[in-house]
């Protein structure tokens, strides 16, 4: 117990809510650390599920004798409870400074969540499962009530695959860190998903030239299945039931359906696919997952949809005219920078299906994906939200890492009230983890670094080494203004937040688009020495170029220079 608060948990303290005290109890511990009390000795913290505030909702409150009492609606609410109040602490070395917030709020939208990719040699594929769990809890300090993630089949040759059950226990422990939190777990799943030595005669087309594809869909592995082959929908089926029992003991809120990127058939039985193969097998798939997991909620996906051949909104709409299947309880829509597609917002949802959201936080204006540090969007996604909020239940934001925290945290909260402003979100986050007097120059920084983007490398597959390498930002002569606001909040801030990873992801982000504008572009000591701190930061040491932090060192690797080879099929600058 913290010597600076005494967190006292009323009825059982098993369970999600036992977990909310033991999160408030070692975040106030591990900022004011161990020893010391507050002034007048330790602040009593009482912790209750009292209905009232409404579904997973909170109230912070003054109890008897200088107490507070942080009382929720039910489990998840209590989670959250906490979070606000931590948020509102100031915590250092030596100091504790309670919450003066007090008030009742429950979120407005049901699905506040979050997909891990899990893939690449990513920070959740590769880092230790006891750092991707105190990350998920963390997220759920934010309000975040369910975490997908995805068996991605193609990589195996069937379930039994060492490799499979090797990334089926990752990801189990993945889903039972969100579980022992509040979280729902949800399964992505392609529809006509093939495992990599899959039956060549049961597998889809994927070309284009044919049958209204004017592109071939895109990430299609070549394994999917069509299922109009005789055969192919029975061994989906198949497949499905063993992924389902792989999974057995996690609870699953939520199972998605995927069409395209990857997946898809274009053959003349499936095609348009959207319309046509896609709902021919998801729906077998969808009333076998709800015979085994009657809990789940089904995800219908319109990822891609009119991309590589048309009329696959205005066909979903004509089928879904009289209303939605009963094998559909979501549709899912979102497109990158285009964000929820232009057909849903003028003509409304196909069968008044309520729609989550699919924003892509990962990988736009910076290559690797967060490979120079932090790629807060604030500016963006408040456009995002001010275009389409209304229009949402929620939804799963894409993540390939931790370096779009901020990102993150940002739909969280637009998720629990859209009615927020981006810049109150990112300072309320500064104050959460840095320093709440710093917290105004530091919200300025962060929309300074998303005025800097893009960011990105080049090699020139003449060269080698350093010679090979050129960095580009889009900071327009600025970086350095940037760097200097965050190098005077450092200054002010404690030892160990200038430590934590969430600051250096920041601070070298800024520190990187400064030494790059004024060394041209050209790799130096300093980039060396930063993108190589954030490589251990990502647990990045056998990251493809993807989700890389592109040192010297790191495209050595990716491209044998270490051998004297020269790099080969990478982007001359």
């Amino acid at each position: 117990m913290s010597n600076w608060a005494r967190v006292e948990l009323e009825g059982n303290t098993a369970g999600v809510a036992g977990k909310a005290a033991e999160m408030l109890e070692r975040e106030i511990s591990e900022r004011c650390g161990t020893n010391g009390r507050a002034n007048g000795g330790a602040v009593r913290i009482l912790l209750a599920i009292c209905p009232g505030a409404g579904t997973e909702g909170f109230t912070i409150r003054n109890g008897a004798n200088g107490s507070i009492v942080i009382e929720g609606h039910d489990e998840r609410g209590l989670v959250y409870g906490v979070g606000k109040f931590l948020r509102g602490c100031r915590m250092r070395p030596g100091e504790f400074v309670p919450s003066p917030w007090r008030g009742s709020s429950r979120p407005e939208k049901p699905v506040r969540a979050m997909y891990f990719a899990t893939h690449f040699h990513n920070f959740y594929h590769d880092a230790p499962v006891e750092k991707v769990r105190r990350y998920v809890e963390e997220l759920a300090l934010w309000g975040c009530n369910a975490l997908s993630v995805w068996f991605d089949m193609h990589h195996y040759n069937g379930i039994e695959d060492p490799e499979a059950q090797k990334m089926i226990e990752r990801l189990r422990a993945v889903l039972d860190a969100g579980r022992s939190v509040g979280m729902g777990g949800a399964l992505t799943t392609l529809a006509n998903e093939g495992y990599a030595n899959s039956p060549e005669d049961l597998r889809a087309d994927w070309t284009a030239g044919h049958d209204g594809y004017h592109t071939p869909p895109g990430g299609h592995y070549h394994v999917e299945l069509c299922p109009a082959r005789p055969g192919a929908i029975e061994l989906e089926l198949k497949w499905r039931r063993e992924i389902l029992d792989a999974f057995s003991g996690i609870p699953l809120e939520y199972v998605w359906l995927w069409p395209y990127d990857q997946g898809g058939c274009t053959c003349s039985r499936c095609a348009p696919w959207g319309v046509n193969g896609f709902l021919r097998i998801s729906e077998p798939v969808a009333r076998m997952i709800r015979r085994i997991r009657p809990e789940a909620k089904i995800v219908l996906s319109t990822w891609y949809f009119d991309r590589f051949t048309g009329g696959e909104w205005e066909g979903l709409a004509a089928k879904f005219r009289n209303g939605a299947p009963d094998w559909v309880d979501y549709l899912m829509a979102d497109d990158f920078s285009k964000g929820i597609p232009q057909y849903v917002i003028a003509r409304g949802v196909p069968g008044n299906l309520p729609l989550l959201n699919f924003p892509e936080i990962s990988m736009e204006n910076m290559w690797p994906w967060g490979g120079f540090g932090a790629n807060p969007r604030p500016d963006h996604w408040q456009k995002y939200w001010d275009r389409a909020g209304d229009l949402v239940s929620g939804g799963f934001p894409y993540s390939e890492g931790i370096f779009e925290d901020i990102n993150k945290v940002i739909h969280l909260q637009f998720g629990w009230s859209p009615r927020r402003r981006a810049d109150d979100i990112v300072k309320e986050y500064a104050e959460a983890y840095f320093d709440h007097e710093a917290a105004a120059d530091i919200q300025r920084a962060v929309f300074r670094l998303e005025r800097e983007m893009p960011v990105s490398v080049g090699v020139d597959s003449r060269q080698t080494g350093r010679d090979a390498v050129r960095y580009s930002v889009g900071s327009r002569g600025q970086a350095a203004d940037t760097a200097a606001i965050l190098a005077d909040v450092e200054r002010r801030l404690a030892p160990d937040v200038r430590r934590s990873w969430r600051w250096r992801i920041l601070k070298i982000r800024a520190d990187i688009a400064a030494e790059v504008e004024r060394s041209g572009g050209r790799p130096t000591d300093s980039t060396e020495a930063w993108l190589e701190e954030l490589c251990g930061i990502y647990h990045a040491d056998m990251a493809e170029f993807a989700v890389a932090c592109p040192s010297v060192k790191t495209l050595a690797r990716l491209h044998g220079w270490e051998g004297g080879n020269r790099p080969e099929n990478t982007q001359c600058f």
